[in-house]
């Protein structure tokens, strides 16, 4: 288990933090997916990461050096066929909804999808994993009666965060991804759940799932 990741919290700050629980994971969500403009998508998630990790040092007592150690934990061929999954069933629901977005496999596709490998697991899985696992889990996990309902509620708020591509599609699969990746950081560390993170996206992107993720195509309900 991913180091001490239900602190006791005081009695005297249980109100407090779940009022900011709250703002964090169900207002600053909702706020993006009404008002934002889709060209502001990544500069948010870069300032919302910039402030998990302020208040995951605000919180203390938490091992950063467990950000980077743990990679012998990572199973690599779990990793390979839960990627297999995911892009199976990327192609199957693309197929279903969107086959319009099935491309065949042209250099200019290549290419794309080799910058797109390199870039998502930095500037996308690499910052939600911080917030939705490290911040989540040392600084409100103590709020939770049990690990079980911890992982329940992370797989909630995650798949909440994806509310701005308004998309029943993407929030089944964030819900089961988001709770794929919390048992994998409680019980393997970081590095697992974001090797779990990158690889999935990845090949959900490689299939087409773009037409339901990709930031340009976010839409409001109005």
């Amino acid at each position: 288990m991913a180091g001490d990741p239900f602190p006791e919290i005081a009695p005297h700050r249980r109100a407090w933090l779940w009022a900011e629980f709250l703002a964090l994971y169900l207002g600053a969500p909702a706020a993006i997916a009404l008002f934002l403009n889709p060209d502001w998508l990544f500069a948010a998630l870069f300032g919302f990461t910039l402030a998990g990790l302020a208040l995951l040092w605000h919180t203390g007592g938490f091992d950063w050096r467990a950000l980077i150690r743990g990679w012998e934990q990572v199973d690599w061929g779990q990793v390979a066929l839960f990627g297999l999954l995911a892009g199976l069933l990327g192609y199957a629901v693309v197929s279903a909804w969107a086959p319009d977005h099935l491309r065949p496999l042209s250099g200019t596709r290549l290419r794309f999808l080799g910058v797109l490998w390199l870039l998502y697991p930095l500037l996308s899985a690499l910052p939600q994993e911080l917030i939705f696992r490290p911040l989540f889990f040392h600084r409100y996990g103590g709020l939770m009666p049990d690990a079980r309902t911890a992982m329940l509620v992370n797989a909630a708020v995650f798949s909440f965060a994806h509310l701005m591509y308004w998309s029943l599609v993407v929030a089944a699969l964030t819900f089961a991804g988001g709770w794929i990746f919390a048992r994998a950081y409680l019980d393997r560390g970081f590095p697992a759940a974001w090797m779990l993170h990158a690889v999935a996206g990845n090949a959900l992107f490689t299939v087409g799932m773009g037409a339901f993720l990709w930031s340009g195509n976010v839409v409001r309900p109005f």
